[in-house]
């Protein structure tokens, strides 16, 4: 009996370790594209990832043996919400006779960064296979971060060249210091005592970097993630008051740097009032993809069902341009509606190219309600209202959940792969340490 015991504890401790493996593939493969591309390596090592992401989460949802009744209703929960967001897709394509290559890269897109939380939360970790993954994870970062001062330093190539592992990408200097920040924030706050010094090197390397790469929306979605979250513990008025004060303090000790230190004095760039009023140009780009959309409505029933995937201002549009000669003999259905507004956002002064991401008409949350509307919306949100309730465990992770929610005010960034994943893999790890209450 107790060989059988023995025999079945093996095997469980051997694919718990595969789990982990599959999935610090699945980051790798996510994580390290870009740089590959940079290399020379063909582009399509770009769309490996929609491939090993789902099959680490199907391979970690058949080989958990989680016995906790939380965990399972927290996985089920997850699973079910996914198949949602899912039938509101198929919807959306049949209403607008798109492809169902569209379907699927679309969902992907969108959900990969669940699948990984499903997939990594939905395993019941030992102590050994929890600190691999956290490993790996760890050193991913650093080898980015390490890059990044690389590229500065030794390359001359600060500012928006400034990329580590995302070099090189339009917006990769914004992304690179998203991952950073985020990294170094995780990290400082999950070191053990005795390497408190080593926490405060990564988080004083994590906002070097983002004043390097001059990644001010970063800053901004991090104050305004942090601002949202203390009025959401304005409940627990102490805690409340200290967030407060923090981010008072960081806010005047920030204005005075702008005011007076070379390095933060590009901050200072967009100050500009006069176009940020209901009538200013700003305001008027950042909703004329909204108001492009609604013109190409052809039913009442485009309000719920949107116009279709990859059919508005999500990034699935751009894929169809760069991988035309790919996915057009997949049954992809392209419209034109991604083109224009992509070249506007190239045109225009204020656009990612000749101004600033920050008022790209081409928006996370405006892209989700353009392609599936509004039940494609709400079906998101509920996504997202489960990791919130279930799986964020402490203030950081719904903080990190909130600058994402922010970054989809700005740009595409929730479908950047490399970067949700990233955020997803900060937030399941948090899930874990406080399960197992070992950090």
């Amino acid at each position: 009996m107790n060989t059988k015991v023995t025999l079945f504890k093996q095997k469980k401790q051997v694919l718990l370790l595969k789990s982990s493996t599959i999935l610090l593939l699945a980051f790798a493969v996510t994580f390290f594209p870009r740089l590959l591309q940079s290399l020379k390596v063909p582009a399509v090592v770009n769309l490996l990832h929609f491939a090993i992401v789902p099959f680490a989460c199907v391979f970690a949802l058949v080989n958990t043996r989680a016995k906790n009744h939380r965990q399972i209703a927290n996985s089920q929960e997850i699973l079910f919400s996914l198949l949602l967001f899912f039938s509101i897709i198929i919807s959306s394509a049949l209403l607008n006779k798109a492809g169902f290559i569209n379907v699927i890269l679309s969902f992907l897109l969108w959900t990969e960064p669940f699948m990984f939380i499903l997939a990594i939360t939905s395993l019941a970790l030992s102590p050994t296979s929890l600190q691999k993954l956290r490993t790996g994870i760890i050193y991913f970062n650093l080898f980015h971060l390490i890059l990044a001062f690389i590229q500065a330093l030794a390359l001359g190539l600060a500012g928006d060249f400034m990329q580590g592992v995302f070099f090189y990408s339009g917006s990769g200097h914004v992304v690179a210091s998203s991952v950073s920040l985020s990294f170094g924030i995780y990290y400082f706050t999950s070191v053990k005592n005795q390497r408190r010094w080593l926490g405060f090197l990564v988080l004083s390397a994590s906002i070097i970097h983002l004043v390097m790469a001059d990644a001010k929306q970063v800053l901004l979605t991090f104050i305004l993630g942090f601002a949202i979250f203390s009025l959401y513990k304005s409940k627990d008025p102490t805690k409340a008051l200290i967030y407060l004060i923090g981010l008072i303090i960081f806010s005047i000790v920030f204005w005075w740097g702008m005011e007076n230190l070379p390095a933060l004095r590009a901050f200072k760039t967009w100050i500009r009032p006069e176009l940020y009023g209901l009538d200013g140009e700003a305001t008027q780009f950042k909703l004329l993809g909204i108001n492009i959309i609604i013109s190409r409505f052809h039913s009442p029933l485009n309000w719920f069902l949107g116009v279709g995937p990859g059919n508005s201002l999500d990034r699935l549009g751009q894929m169809f341009g760069d991988y035309t000669h790919i996915l057009q003999p997949l049954g992809a259905t392209v419209s034109d509606l991604p083109e224009v507004i992509w070249r506007i956002n190239e045109e225009h002064w204020l656009g990612p190219v000749k101004g600033s991401s920050f008022f790209a008409p081409t928006f996370g949350w405006a892209a989700i309600w353009g392609d599936f509307g509004f039940l494609g919306l709400f079906a998101y949100l509920y996504l997202c209202s489960i990791i919130w309730r279930k799986i964020c465990v402490d203030d950081l992770s719904k903080i990190l959940l909130l600058t994402v929610a922010t970054h989809g005010f700005i740009f595409t960034q929730m479908q950047e792969p490399a970067y949700m994943l990233s955020i997803a893999t900060l937030i399941s790890l948090r899930w874990h340490e406080s399960q197992a209450q070992t950090f």
